[in-house]
């Protein structure tokens, strides 16, 4: 899915990044932060898209932060974008990984593959004979 060009992505903090447990900040959901920091270097821009506000936003922010994701945008479309009652908050991204998307949140593994058009390299498993597989006849 991902082209050549560098993409804008907005991503949901609870029940996406970590598990829902607002207005606490839950445990990481599995593979986030590897994703996101893969997303990141890879040249994409991802912003954090959140009803997160206030001293709660900064905790997201700083959790995020420590972890080594460091934003574009913050519940902004840019930087230096300032919000305007008279206009829409909806994100202007390429992307949104969110919990609550049609048919709920994938998790973070299938987001990548679906995005890059990757598929895991999974080593392909012998079959081991079963106790009795003495009784069956060859062909």
């Amino acid at each position: 899915m991902i082209s050549n060009k560098s993409l804008t992505i907005a991503v949901d903090f609870d029940g996406t990044i970590v598990e829902d447990a607002y207005p606490s900040i839950g445990e990481p959901k599995i593979f986030a932060f590897e994703t996101l920091k893969k997303l990141e270097n890879e040249g994409h821009r991802l912003i954090l898209w959140t009803y997160r506000h206030g001293e709660r936003l900064d905790a997201a922010v700083d959790f995020c932060r420590e972890r080594g994701i460091k934003f574009y945008a913050v519940n902004q479309s840019f930087p230096e974008e300032e919000f305007d009652p008279k206009y829409s908050r909806k994100i202007n991204a390429d992307i949104f990984i969110d919990d609550r998307n049609v048919g709920g949140f994938y998790g973070w593994g299938e987001i990548y593959q679906e995005l890059t058009n990757t598929k895991p390299n999974i080593p392909e498993q012998k079959k081991n004979k079963g106790l009795f597989s003495f009784l069956k006849k060859s062909s």
